[in-house]
């Protein structure tokens, strides 16, 4: 069976193929250009470099948040559309976990933070096991301080990782002390092979549904929607 995965749901944009859970082909991109320009060539290389053609994938994964409102437009308008077009279904994946993935051997908790702008995050509090992690709370939209009072439910050390570990590092440090570890660097950033990995998982346990259904998890309105809100007294 061959996933294709793509993520776009922060700055990077990564994609991959895998094919029953290994890695075939894999790209990923933290640059400066808008995901519009770079998902479509990097999509094809992927397929190409896999060794495969379009006609043989048998779903396309997709992080499907939270993160950035447009990045994720972005990728699941592709995702979409890409199914859509040869007839597959499509997996809406967990960015939050996608991160978690790669560290899921750790028995540990686990705690990928991406940066939501307006001194919170967006975050999600999982247990490593073998396999998948295990969802211990969220995904959530929060300021750290309240995380840290959240995490104290669970004791020992808390591994941190995600774009907004360098963002918000000193202060988790200040209020956790020792308690707080965090990733390496290369954890820090979503890879499109751990968004193809969780969705073939999905795809084995008969998951997967028709392109219309899939639903972005934006957590939070968008500032669009606050200022309608708002307007509207609501």
């Amino acid at each position: 069976m061959f996933v294709l995965g793509i993520e776009a749901a922060t700055p990077v944009a990564g994609v991959a193929v895998v094919e029953d859970g290994r890695i075939l082909a894999e790209r990923l991109v933290n640059n400066r250009r808008t995901h519009s320009v770079n998902l479509l060539p990097m999509i094809k290389a992927v397929i190409e470099e896999a060794g495969i053609t379009p006609k043989e994938i048998n779903g396309v994964a997709v992080s499907a948040g939270p993160g950035s409102f447009t990045g994720l437009r972005i990728g699941m308008t592709t995702a979409k559309t890409l199914a859509w077009i040869w007839q597959i279904p499509v997996i809406g994946v967990s960015t939050l976990e996608a991160l978690a993935l790669p560290l899921v051997a750790r028995d540990q908790i686990l705690c990928p933070i991406l940066n939501a702008r307006k001194n919170e995050v967006y975050a999600n509090i999982f247990k490593g096991r073998v396999g998948r992690p295990e969802n211990l709370s969220g995904p959530l939209a929060i300021r750290i301080s309240e995380l840290v009072q959240r995490l104290d439910k669970w004791p020992g050390k808390i591994t941190f990782i995600g774009d907004a570990v360098p963002v918000y590092q000193e202060e988790i440090q200040t209020l956790m002390g020792d308690r707080a570890a965090f990733g390496p660097q290369a954890s820090q950033l979503p890879r499109g092979a751990a968004v193809a990995e969780l969705g073939y998982l999905e795809m084995v346990a008969g998951g997967g549904v028709l392109p219309l259904e899939l639903k972005a998890d934006y957590i939070r309105l968008s500032e669009a929607e606050v200022k309608l809100a708002a307007k509207c007294g609501k």
